[in-house]
């Protein structure tokens, strides 16, 4: 049920027309409370779509109602015109629930700069078409209405000692660090004051999220909300919380990768031993971002010396001469130089690790990315005919 497995949400997906194929493409998740507590991440673009600027505002006092997503339309660079049919679909949930406007969160994802009054009816008709059919087990149909270009919806619930957290996603490409082309939100039945939430969210998407950079684009609708109903009465542990939001967020992510556009491998850079979390993170990035490298995986080719070239791009503290990568738990390079026969690496599988190690501390960090296929250069260069 993802969204409405913890208790005190409703949620609903339906179609609205926004897509062409007739799928869901509008959903809404309403909190029930008795507690109203949301907290959001946003992209860091400088480009923000319409409803990134509304819900900046909306969430400012802490206080989430409601958050309505539509998918067929990220209703970004529209000018006025857009920010109002932002506003619009508010109200128009504000007015249905009977809650203020200010308390609803907006999220919109597809192609950008398009929109016009059809759009516009389309959306506020779908809004209050999915705010008559909320339910206590809307979630799977929630999560299905958000969904662009992804293969499968994405979903996660995890249960403590008492209360629990559900969440959704939708995302199969741009995923980079400062949020991605997703779209997530996520429930829980714990209480939590706003300021809680907000530490407990943030801390979360730092080490899961923010380290999912499938192709080094950021996109201009990313958001991550948390919505806090307080319905079991439970006040977890600070630190108990934090885990279990950090693994709905690890598990979410994970499946997001698994399905970025195109890809054939799903790469996970663990880097060892750095002087920081901070340059572990870097040198993962580099080489997340690093094009001949995600080439080679493709090619099911372990070319060691592109991780080291990637890596030498950094400001992070190690000796590039003593340097050592794995590649799916093989050896091919030690001290900077060639170890094991790259023969011996498998790379077939789809599931792919590089192991790299600084030896210039004790800190560590895993960077989540996807190799650079035919099918993701067609299915991007098509994506808007």
């Amino acid at each position: 049920m993802s969204v409405t497995a913890p208790q005190g949400f409703e949620a609903a997906g339906v179609a609205a027309g926004l897509k062409s194929t007739g799928k869901p493409d509008v959903a809404v998740v309403v909190n029930r409370g008795p507690l109203k507590v949301g907290a959001a991440v946003f992209t860091s673009n400088r480009a923000k779509a319409n409803p990134i600027m509304w819900s900046q505002q909306a969430i400012a006092d802490g206080v989430v109602e409601a958050v309505v997503l539509n998918s067929g339309g990220a209703n970004c660079f529209t000018g006025s015109f857009g920010f109002q049919t932002t506003h619009q679909t508010a109200e128009k949930v504000g007015e249905l629930l009977d809650v203020s406007s200010g308390d609803v969160l907006v999220c919109s994802t597809g192609l950008i700069g398009t929109g016009d009054e059809v759009f516009r009816a389309k959306v506020l008709e779908g809004t209050a078409a999915a705010v008559g059919s909320l339910s206590a087990d809307g979630g799977e149909d929630a999560s299905l209405a958000i969904m662009t270009t992804d293969s499968r919806p994405k979903r996660a619930v995890v249960s403590r000692n008492g209360w629990t957290v559900g969440g959704m996603a939708k995302g199969a490409g741009m995923l980079a660090p400062g949020l991605a082309t997703m779209l997530v939100v996520i429930t829980t039945d714990a209480v939590l004051d706003s300021a809680q939430a907000d530490a407990a969210l943030r801390a979360a998407t730092r080490v899961s999220f923010d380290r999912l950079d499938s192709d080094g684009c950021m996109s201009t609708n990313d958001q991550v909300t948390l919505m806090v109903s307080g319905a079991s009465g439970v006040t977890p542990d600070a630190d108990d919380f934090v885990a279990a939001l950090a693994e709905i967020c690890r598990d979410l992510a994970e499946q997001l990768q698994g399905d970025a556009e195109g890809a054939s491998h799903d790469i996970a850079i663990e880097v060892v031993g750095a002087a920081s979390e901070e340059d572990a993170v870097v040198v993962g990035r580099s080489v997340a971002r690093n094009n001949l490298f995600k080439a080679a995986i493709f090619g099911n080719d372990p070319n060691w010396g592109r991780v080291l070239a990637a890596i030498g791009t950094t400001d992070a503290a190690f000796d590039p001469y003593d340097v050592d990568v794995s590649f799916n738990g093989v050896r091919v390079c030690t001290a900077g130089g060639p170890d094991r026969p790259r023969e011996e690496v498998d790379l077939t599988p789809r599931a792919t690790r590089i192991l790299i190690d600084l030896k210039s501390g004790d800190a560590t960090a895993t960077i989540l990315t996807n190799d650079l296929t035919h099918d993701y250069v067609h299915e991007n260069s098509a994506y808007s005919s």
